[in-house]
């Protein structure tokens, strides 16, 4: 292996991308001359302190990378009368910095968090990159499978991801350093683009496990290029000689096979991390008797408030060694049933423990960012729920899954199906388009509140303040726009409101909410709404896949309610 290395950099040194024996390195490759435990590290404490029992430590170490120190800057907290506490390693999401999840400190975990954004205005302490490393700092120019001039990387080593994950390898050891770590209790977590991350360092054999929120790879090339898995006609195109470098060396599912840390994903369904049913795939090539789990939250972007206490039960039960109770793996299907009407199938284990199964489907749309998830009435037979999954189209994609809630407020998410129903027996199709947007009720917003307005009529209230509201329902095909259609809706405020209404995140239009005692209507065509950048006016609103009504700044959108959309032709 090491005769290996040495050719691969003997390759490099003269501009070509290296393959050993007709294979590209391995995750295990590119590591083995690696040692994270290497070098002093320079500490120098920023700031320490001991409030409410807790001892608070703000520090920069040297971590040593490619011949180069990296003066990273971390935190730590930890109770002040700590032995033998486990240790976490809390890794933060793109552009964020180093932060501290105190409710795990309050649970006596001893925790540290680092920053790899690298320098951003507005911040007095961050991880300082060398100069010939500035594709470190996010703000930079970050290196994936192309160079900054538009080559191709030639060797892994000069990713902007083998540098984080170096960093991410070295703090660790710090943590393995402090006085109050039992360095046999050690776990992981890491958000959004920390989840990435947290791949890479499933292999490290110090950690015993790790939960990686949304991050889960299968971005470059897969969504980079809309590789979606159930494309029709499915393509894809040639890789280039960097894509397919970084998929097997960098991208977070290259290191499933050598992963040994127990391994929880939590994601939403339509979050922009690679997509649901391609993250799925990873753990198919987990080394077995390696345990590992997800959950999926329906209509979820990046939040996964609905996913129970998994994250925290998940490092109780494999770092801690609690006896807790957790589920095996699901069965699930989606045949026809005796008229041909397609159903899914969901046998879930220890089912006499499960206090909420709740099934979801969606039509036809490919990209998981864009697809709408509808709930589906579930009825259990024997061990078995079952629900109906009516389709417009008999020969278009229909998509199903479950989450299924046991007692301990765990969730996990049965595999994602899909099927063309017309391939399974003689399919019929139970759905009609339909106009009416509000009759799928308000499920289809995100951060919503039913409620009951002036008059009786029945609509929603956004719950988030800063974000607002926002629907994938104009993606699916039972509601998709008539051509030429305008969308038509009530709105019922009191207080004036300024709010903005983007539909796929590039074109927006004004909403001014005028105060009144009764119900309003605004009708919008396409071309009222205007491109961020260009100013163009949307075309068609039968192109739109994703609505989002949001506050301007000032604004309120919670004392706004809205009822009673629909298209008009």
């Amino acid at each position: 292996m090491k005769i290996r290395l040495i050719t691969g950099m003997l390759w490099i040194l003269l501009g070509i991308q290296w393959v050993g024996a007709g294979e590209l390195l391995t995750p295990l490759d590119l590591w083995e001359d690696y040692n994270p435990d290497k070098g002093d590290f320079k500490e120098v404490i920023v700031s320490q302190t001991t409030r409410d029992g807790i001892y608070y430590r703000d520090s920069y170490i040297s971590a040593y990378v490619l011949g180069e120190d990296v003066r990273v800057y971390c935190k730590y907290a930890v109770k002040a009368d700590a032995k033998n506490a486990p240790g976490l390693l809390n890794v933060h999401g793109w552009m964020a910095t180093a932060n501290i999840d105190q409710d795990y400190v309050n649970d006596g975990w001893a925790e540290m968090s680092f920053d790899y954004c690298g320098e951003k205005a507005g911040r007095e302490h961050y991880t300082r990159y060398p100069v010939n490393m500035d594709h470190g700092r996010m703000e930079g120019k970050v290196i994936h499978s192309r160079m900054p001039d538009g080559k191709d990387i030639t060797y892994p080593k000069q990713t902007s991801h083998y540098l984080w994950f170096a960093i991410q390898r070295r703090v660790l050891s710090y943590l393995l350093a402090q006085k109050e770590i039992d360095k046999t209790r050690i776990g992981a977590k890491g958000y959004s683009y920390g989840g990435t991350l947290m791949w890479n360092l499933g292999m490290d054999p110090r950690v015993k496990a790790i939960v990686a929120f949304f991050g889960i790879g299968w971005i470059e090339y897969y969504r980079n290029h809309s590789v979606w898995m159930y494309n029709v006609p499915y393509h894809e195109p040639p890789m280039t000689a960097g894509e397919k470098l970084f998929l097997a060396t960098v991208e977070s599912q290259a290191h499933a096979p050598y992963i040994t840390a127990a391994t929880l994903w939590l994601n939403g369904s339509n979050d922009h991390h690679g997509g649901h049913e391609r993250g799925e795939q990873t753990f198919k090539m987990f080394k077995s008797g390696v345990p590992w789990s997800f959950a999926i939250q329906a209509r979820g972007h990046h939040n996964t408030e609905k996913l129970g206490d998994d994250c925290k039960l998940w490092l109780e039960k494999y770092v801690l060694g609690k006896d807790i109770f957790w589920p095996d793996r699901p069965q699930s299907e989606i045949i026809l049933d005796k008229d041909g009407v397609p159903e899914l199938h969901v046998t879930p284990a220890s089912p006499d423990q499960i206090t909420e199964l709740q099934m979801y489907y969606a039509l036809k749309t490919p990209n998981n960012i864009a697809r709408s998830w509808r709930d589906a009435a579930a009825v259990r037979q024997g061990n078995t729920w079952v629900a109906k999954l009516s389709v417009l189209n008999v020969n278009d994609y229909v998509f199903g899954y479950a989450n299924i809630r046991y007692a301990a407020n765990i969730v996990i998410s049965s595999d994602f199906n899909a099927a063309i129903p017309s391939k399974l027996g003689n399919a019929i199709a139970t759905d009609k388009p339909s106009n009416d947007l509000s009759e799928a009720g308000v499920g289809m917003w995100s951060d919503v509140a039913a409620v009951e307005g002036v008059g009786g009529v029945k609509g929603f209230r956004s719950l988030n303040k800063y974000n607002g509201t926002t629907s994938e329902q104009f993606s699916d095909p039972q509601w998709k726009a008539p051509k030429n259609a305008r969308l038509s809706f009530k709105f019922y405020c009191t207080e004036p409101q300024k709010l903005t209404l983007v539909a796929d995140n590039w074109y927006e239009t004004e909403l001014v909410i005028t105060a009144s005692d009764q119900w309003q209507q605004r009708v919008l065509p396409a071309d009222a709404l205007l491109h961020r950048d260009s100013k163009r006016p949307m075309e068609d609103w039968s192109n739109t896949a994703s609505v989002q009504i949001k506050p301007k700044p000032g604004a309120d959108i919670t004392k706004v309610l809205f009822a009673e959309f629909k298209w008009i032709e």
